[in-house]
């Protein structure tokens, strides 16, 4: 068992690779009732070309993750939500673009709720009755996210910023490929993404380190999982421009909605590299559009924006974006000033007290989360399965520099790399 000291966050934590290549890592936290835990594997919507050591590359319909995890629930015993209410707990699941993530929260037999968790994500039961039932389940899902205005301009932006990378496709997929799922291609998705060694299980809260390391220890060592080849995960090159400039979608909407994005055309970080990019965008588009900001002000006084208007930022390996918008009574006057704003910002640099009152501000953002262990736990695997770690985030903030922010402003506000996605009323 490895110890992972924190001085910086007042954070241990204890980590251990199992002989099958699982990685466990513990995070106790005295005098905290709830305990979190997470079961996740490295395999989300964009991984849908890839390839085991040598075999030949498999090609797979879209949206097969995001059915493999609703399928993991379905037991021949029964539904293990039932089992998980049984014994206390609050069980859940989520796909994204690169991880799928097994979860439960609960106040009292952890150790039970724990074999619980790791026992159902390794035991798939796939029959083709289950998975044809589960094909009109999904459809559903993806007609009512159709109708959903907000879903629709955040993943019409994304689609807008790329021609070929798979992170434009919606995670649930499309109605047409989900009908080409069978329960072979899940099982080769689940032998291929859920062995062991591509897997992590992290559990925060109210628990001894040793306990959690030796159930889970006992609970391997009564199971047999070949050793695995490396996965290798296949991506079409993707162009540096964005796909479409502007894309409008027709729905009923009180007010219209409206969405920037810019797309990096640097790709391929990974590490303390990837993470510092990140840092130093967050705090940027703070600095920049937070509601604390200029800029922010300006666009609420002017009937712009309201409460929903926001921003983020999406990197990971293979791409990486910022998303800013909300809904606005005029997008095009709202872009418009967005874009003055920001030439204005190129040509003169980030604000010092800005960008020293948004350095504060996620710093401080930063250590409440860390009293937060379903937060911790929401954060912990993202940042592992990217090679760098959630607690030297604060390192990184403060190590920031207004220099930092401001080449940062520069190299990602390439209005070449501006898309939008804008969802209002049909036209008469």
């Amino acid at each position: 068992m490895q110890t992972l000291n924190y001085p910086n966050v007042q954070e241990t934590l204890y980590r251990e690779v199992l002989d099958n290549g699982l990685e466990v890592i513990v995070l106790p936290k005295e005098g905290f009732n709830k305990t979190y835990a997470t079961f996740s594997t490295k395999y989300g919507s964009v991984d849908n070309h890839f390839s085991v050591g040598s075999q030949t590359p498999a090609k797979v319909p879209d949206g097969i993750a995001h059915f493999l995890e609703h399928k993991m629930f379905e037991e021949p015993t029964g539904d293990i939500f039932a089992v998980f209410a049984s014994q206390g707990a609050s069980a859940n699941a989520f796909t994204s673009f690169d991880r799928t993530v097994y979860l439960f929260s609960a106040t009292e037999q952890i150790h039970a709720n724990l074999e619980t968790l790791i026992n159902f994500v390794q035991n798939p039961y796939f029959t083709d009755t289950n998975v044809d039932k589960e094909k009109g389940i999904i459809e559903q899902e993806i007609n009512m996210y159709r109708d959903n205005p907000d879903w629709r301009v955040y993943f019409g932006l994304i689609d807008a910023l790329y021609h070929k990378h798979p992170v434009h496709i919606d995670i649930a997929g499309t109605v047409d490929s989900i009908r080409q799922i069978d329960k072979e291609m899940l099982y080769q998705c689940y032998e291929t993404f859920y062995h062991p060694s591509n897997m992590l299980l992290f559990v925060v809260g109210g628990v001894q380190a040793e306990e959690v390391f030796q159930l889970v220890r006992d609970n391997q060592k009564a199971k047999n999982f070949e050793p695995q080849d490396a996965i290798s995960r296949y991506f079409d090159d993707e162009p540096d421009s964005v796909k479409i400039k502007r894309k409008v979608t027709e729905l009923p909407v009180s007010l219209p909605k409206c969405m920037l994005g810019f797309k990096d055309k640097r790709a391929g970080l990974t590490g303390e590299a990837l993470l510092r990019q990140e840092v130093t965008t967050k705090l940027m588009l703070e600095a920049l559009i937070g509601p604390s900001s200029k800029l922010y002000q300006q666009l609420y006084e002017a009937d712009l924006i309201s409460d929903s208007f926001g921003h983020e930022y999406n990197s990971s390996t293979g791409y990486s974006f910022s998303v800013i918008g909300g809904d606005t009574r005029s997008p095009d006057e709202l872009i418009e000033q967005f874009r003055s704003a920001v030439e204005a910002a190129l040509a003169s640099g980030i604000e010092p007290t800005a960008f020293e009152r948004s350095k504060r501000k996620k710093i401080g953002g930063y250590l409440r989360m860390l009293n937060s262990p379903e937060a911790i736990a929401g954060e912990f695997t993202r940042y592992r399965f990217r090679d760098s770690d959630m607690f030297d985030v604060l390192d990184f903030y403060e190590k920031c520099t207004i220099e930092d922010v401001n080449a940062r402003l520069r190299e990602h506000f390439d209005f070449e790399q501006l898309a939008v996605s804008i969802v209002e009323q049909p036209t008469a």
